[in-house]
This record gives C-alpha cells, structure tokens and sequence, in this order.
C-alpha cells in the first residue's frame, strides 16, 4: 500500500513553472509580487512588454513578460547554458534575453535558445511560476 502511494506520489504532474532540471542553474527561492499599477512596471501593462527584477530572488535575478495581455512568463536571468560567474546576468532586448558571455539569444515568450550551435546540448530557460490576480502578478518556484 505505501509502495502504491509513493508510486502515485512520483507519477503526478506538476506544471513547468518552479520545476529546475538545468544542471548550470542551481535552485534558488523565487517570491515576488508585482503591482500592475506602479510606474516602473509599466511595460509590463501591454502585450510583448517586459522588465528585469534584480532582488526577487532566482539566481541573478528573473525576467516578467507579458505574453498576451493576462498571460505572463517569468525566467531565470541566469544564462541557461553557463555555470553562473560574472557575465552570466543576461539582459532585454526587445522581446529577446541576451546571454553577454557568448552572445546567446532566447525567446522570452517560450524561453528557447535562438541561436544554437551545432552539435553541442543547450537548455532552455528556467521558468517561474507567474500568475495574475487582478492587478497582482505573483511569481514564485514553490
């Protein structure tokens, strides 16, 4: 009986948001929540918009998109593909993470390497769980 249930307990799903599988990124507590209606969020209010919070936790920090309006996604800012040192912060431009270190590129709307090299394993992205309640978006990994 107990074997079933840890059996059970293992097999269930669980979304992407919070879940770490990148071997580079190591887990670090992400809780944070974000006011629609503070100016320094204001790119966050449109569909493609999207800021970097350095101090909500994450390893360096996480970036918010807004994918559709409701939809939000929120990523480790941590470069994927390299163990964290002091290039790997990544940054926004346009609707794109940059990784300084090799001049990666990734989707912030589905947190996929852009621009890989051939023949060699990349990892997406990390991601957060981001959810909105009225003008709160919440993001979090636990």
């Amino acid at each position: 009986m107990i074997c079933c249930a840890v059996v059970c307990l293992m097999s269930c799903s669980q979304d992407d948001g919070g879940v770490n599988n990148n071997p580079f990124i190591p887990n670090a507590l992400v809780q944070f929540q974000i006011n629609l209606n503070l100016p320094q969020f204001d790119d966050l209010r449109f569909a493609g918009g999207s800021v970097y919070i350095s101090n909500g936790g994450g390893v360096r920090g996480f970036f918010v998109f807004n994918l559709s309006g409701d939809q939000f996604l929120a990523w480790e800012a941590s470069c994927p593909n390299q163990v964290p040192s002091s290039c790997t912060t990544m940054y926004i431009e346009g609707v794109l993470a940059i990784c300084p270190c090799d001049d990666s590129q990734y989707s912030l709307a589905t947190g996929q390497l852009l621009n890989p090299e051939e023949g060699t394993e990349s990892y997406p992205m990390v991601n957060y769980r981001a959810t909105k309640s009225g003008d709160i978006v919440t993001i979090s990994n636990n």
